[in-house]
This record gives C-alpha cells, sequence and structure tokens, in this order.
C-alpha cells in the first residue's frame, strides 16, 4: 500500500505574508507538517508541493521531496485541489502511483502524537473513500436573514457546557488532516466525497493560522 503525504506552501500569501516560512515554536511553520508526516510509519513518502525557492530549500533539508509548482496554480486564486491535481500528474509522469493520499495543511502546524496513523488504521478499516479531522466547539451557531437572526439550537433550553451531550455538540473542519484515495480523486477531482470518514482531535487543535492574531494565538497556546 502506497501511501503519500502532499503538503501545499505557496510562497505568496496575504493574511500572514511569507507565513510557512516564518518561525513557529521555534521552527519554520511549514517543517512542523513536514515532521508530522515523517513521524508516521504509514507514510510511504512526503511531498511538498511549492512555487517558492526558499519553501523549497527549507523542505528538503526537513526530508520531503519537491513538487515545483507551476505559476498558473501559485497565485491567491489558487485551490488545493488544483495543486493536489498537479501532483498527481507530477507522480504519473515519475511513475509514481499511490494508493492513499493524505493532504496537510502548514496552517495547522500542530497535531496530536501519533493521530496519523491513527487516523490512516481508521480510514483503511473502515474502507473510507475520505477522511477529515474535527474539532468540537461548544459555541452557539445562528444565521442571518436580512434582519432576522435564526438560531441552530434550542435558545429556551440553553445547555450549560458542562451538561452538554454529544447531541448538543457541533464540529469543525480544522483543517489538519484530509485523507482519500487516489481513485476517489480522479472521479470526483475533490479531497472529500463519496464514504466520510473522520478523527476527532481536541479543542485546542482547532485554530487554523489565517492571519497574524491566529499566528499569536496558536503559538501561545502550545507553548
Amino acid at each position: 500500500m502506497e501511501i503519500y503525504c502532499i503538503i501545499p506552501a505557496r510562497g505568496g500569501s496575504k493574511g500572514v505574508p511569507r507565513k510557512n516560512v516564518l518561525p513557529f515554536l521555534g521552527q519554520p511553520l511549514i517543517t512542523h507538517s513536514i515532521q508530522y508526516a515523517k513521524s508516521s510509519d504509514l507514510v510511504t513518502r512526503v511531498f511538498v508541493s511549492t512555487d517558492d525557492e526558499e519553501i523549497s530549500t527549507i523542505s528538503t533539508d526537513a526530508g520531503a521531496d519537491i513538487i515545483t509548482r507551476p505559476a498558473e496554480i501559485s497565485g491567491d486564486t489558487a485551490t488545493t485541489e488544483a495543486a493536489i491535481e498537479h501532483a498527481l500528474s507530477w507522480w504519473q509522469e515519475h511513475e509514481l502511483r499511490p494508493d492513499i493520499i493524505v493532504l496537510l495543511q502548514a496552517t495547522s502546524p500542530v497535531r496530536p502524537n501519533g493521530s496519523l496513523d491513527e487516523a490512516l488504521k481508521k480510514f483503511q478499516a473502515q474502507g473510507n473513500d475520505s477522511m477529515l479531522s474535527l474539532s468540537p466547539t461548544h459555541r452557539f451557531f445562528w444565521t442571518l436573514n436580512g434582519n432576522r437572526a435564526s438560531a441552530g439550537y434550542d435558545y429556551l433550553n440553553r445547555p450549560r457546557r458542562q451538561d452538554m451531550v454529544n447531541s448538543d455538540i457541533r464540529y469543525v473542519e480544522n483543517g489538519s488532516v484530509y485523507i482519500f484515495t487516489r481513485d476517489h480523486f480522479q472521479s470526483t477531482g475533490n479531497r472529500l466525497g463519496g464514504d466520510i470518514g473522520y478523527i476527532v482531535f481536541p479543542e485546542e487543535y482547532g485554530i487554523e493560522i489565517d492571519t497574524e492574531a491566529d499566528f499569536t494565538l496558536l503559538e501561545t497556546i502550545h507553548k
């Protein structure tokens, strides 16, 4: 079973300029995701898809292989799916054929120890087409329609946090880990779909780095 990990890492970033190479807990941000992937006993190879020379150098030093991403899918409007599709073409050109693909986003640099192998074993045992990591949230959600607000919970019987049961808890897509088969992505063009499994990370792993405030908050929490 060939299991490849891909970590997309563009050189450009509007929210936090050059975020993938900025120091986070003493190492470049991208390094944390590479180390997480390499800590797995099941991942065969780790690849970083990037258009940036500095990211390439840092990633190579950390033990990843580089997929050089073309400029046309490296701009601000570039999608992660485009990077995955390019990686699949690159692998095919180099006669590489993964059975399962792990997608890690560098914007979620801290993950529970051992959680990748736990997720991969669950994914294979359940026969999922795709899988994602979730984190619980105890926030109450509302939707807006014009001038009116609608609650997504029973506000007349507002539960206290300590009294919440499983049916009261909502889960957010934390962006840490995605797993899917090569066949699934080639047939759908999306990382998610089909029989979707999940792995739950604790609430403190639910923050993604999109802004400088996120960067500071997440680093402070995990210090």
